[in-house]
């Protein structure tokens, strides 16, 4: 498509309250030359429907890209989601994560050749999620502090992740103890060097794939750069019904050997 210089891509499933909120976010954005993939986990027609509404009222292309629902397969989806991309570079984030007015624009001009962007989130109660309206969404007060205490947000450092802009975002950013990793909920990088280490392994379910890839990618020669505290988005509560001791414990064994064995491709991802 022409005119597109990225491509971001939001995984859903069975969450349209929260896909709705996310699809608004991105119609607030500064910087508008992107499109939206919805990686599709399976969900039922009403994820459909909401997407086609969306499609109407929002300035930006939206791919839908589904499967049928064989339980928690975010990898196959995502990994459907990135061969849909008709950009060369890609941000992937969440179905519950309100992106802020610059969120699209600070990975755009911090992109760079042979470097990965991990993101940050700010999570929110469940009263809270649930209160934002569009309009809260388009005027930014969900992502404005005074206005989340007012609803009763408590206060901890979490907080700067909000109110640091400008410099003090980016000295948080350098100081902050946090690793910079690949973040489902938020990192971005090129194409290219996602389909070079063949995308998410598929045989990881809940728990850590997003960090799997991230460690292929540094294996395979690409380095992080870190800025939770520039690239935002207010991430809405919700239950993990999937999250198994068995589906964690399966993940830790597989980024043990990519990590031992330096592995950089998996043999379970887009290329089978």
């Amino acid at each position: 498509m022409e005119g597109l210089n990225i491509s971001v891509i939001v995984s859903t499933y069975n969450a349209e309250e929260w896909l709705e909120k996310v699809l608004w976010g991105f119609n607030c954005q500064t910087f508008r030359n992107f499109e939206v993939i919805i990686a599709d986990d399976g969900s039922g027609p009403k994820t459909r429907e909401l997407i086609e509404k969306m499609r109407e009222e929002v300035f930006y292309p939206i791919i839908h890209v589904w499967q049928e629902d064989e339980g928690f397969q975010k990898s196959r989806i995502l990994n459907k989601a990135v061969v849909a991309c008709n950009t060369d570079y890609i941000i992937m984030t969440d179905g519950d994560c309100i992106p802020r007015e610059d969120f699209v624009e600070v990975h755009y001009i911090n992109k760079e050749e042979g470097y990965f962007i991990s993101g940050g989130y700010y999570m929110l109660p469940m009263n809270i999620s649930k209160l934002i309206t569009r309009e809260d969404i388009e005027q930014q007060r969900c992502f404005s502090l005074p206005w989340l205490k007012e609803k009763g947000i408590p206060k901890t450092f979490k907080n700067s992740k909000l109110s640091s802009r400008g410099i003090l975002s980016k000295i948080l950013n350098t100081i902050t103890p946090t690793n910079a990793s690949w973040n489902g909920h938020n990192a971005s990088g090129w194409k290219k060097d996602i389909m070079n280490v063949n995308g998410f392994d598929e045989r990881m379910q809940y728990g850590g794939q997003d960090r799997e890839l991230g460690e292929r990618l540094f294996n395979f020669g690409i380095k992080s750069k870190q800025l939770r505290y520039s690239a935002v988005c207010v991430h809405l509560d919700h239950k993990r019904g999937y999250k198994t001791q068995e589906s964690i414990e399966k993940n830790m064994s597989i980024r043990k050997k990519t990590k031992k064995e330096k592995r950089v491709w998996t043999h379970y991802g887009i290329t089978k």
